[in-house]
This record gives C-alpha cells, structure tokens and sequence, in this order.
C-alpha cells in the first residue's frame, strides 16, 4: 500500500496557513518534470478534491496527491523545517537516486 506522511511541524505549518487563509481542504503534493536533474516538488492548496486524488490524513491535515505523482512519493515524508532564517518544506523520499546541486530537482 502507497503511503506519504508528515512531521507534527509539517502538519501544524499546514493548518496555520489554511486557517490564515480562511479556507481550503488541504495541499496537494505533486511533481513535475523541470531542473537539471528531471522532477521537481510542487505545493499548492486544494479547494476541491480532484477526481482522482489520493487523500492521506495526517492529524487534521491532508495532503492530495494525484496518481501519476503519487509512483514518485510512495513513502516520503513531509517535514517544515526551521535552520537560522531560513524556513521551507523537506521532502524525505526514498525513492530519490540523485538529487541536483541546487536541491531543486531530483531523479528516480
């Protein structure tokens, strides 16, 4: 079974932002070909569910992923990480052989 999670840090950064926003089902989670090394993270809020979305609760956050995306994050977790002043999502995904210098893309 296909599974993605997230950290209680990811998870609370998540529902601040949708309360902020006043509305919002969750974010969806997907990739897309882009950068020197092929595929790159995209995040976005969901409003609506898409037909063929895959929900996963984690606490009271959701993340939609769509099925082509989903063969590339089986098994990554989602982090919100603070280092200094820099603050951003991490994607720990075992699926990933090589990511890019700039850590904006990877490969499969």
């Amino acid at each position: 079974m296909m599974a993605i999670t997230m950290t209680p840090a990811a998870e609370q950064h998540i529902l601040r932002h949708l309360s902020h926003r006043g509305h919002g089902m969750g974010i969806r989670l997907g990739v897309k070909t882009t950068g020197c090394s092929g595929l790159s993270y995209v995040l976005e809020f969901v409003d609506a569910q898409g037909e063929d979305d895959q929900v996963f609760g984690c606490g009271e956050a959701k993340l939609f992923i769509d099925p082509k995306s989903l063969a590339y994050l089986d098994g990554t977790e989602l982090d919100f990480v603070k280092e200094g002043l820099n603050e951003g999502f991490q994607f720990r995904n075992p699926n990933v052989k090589e990511e890019c210098g700039c850590g904006e893309s990877f490969h499969i």
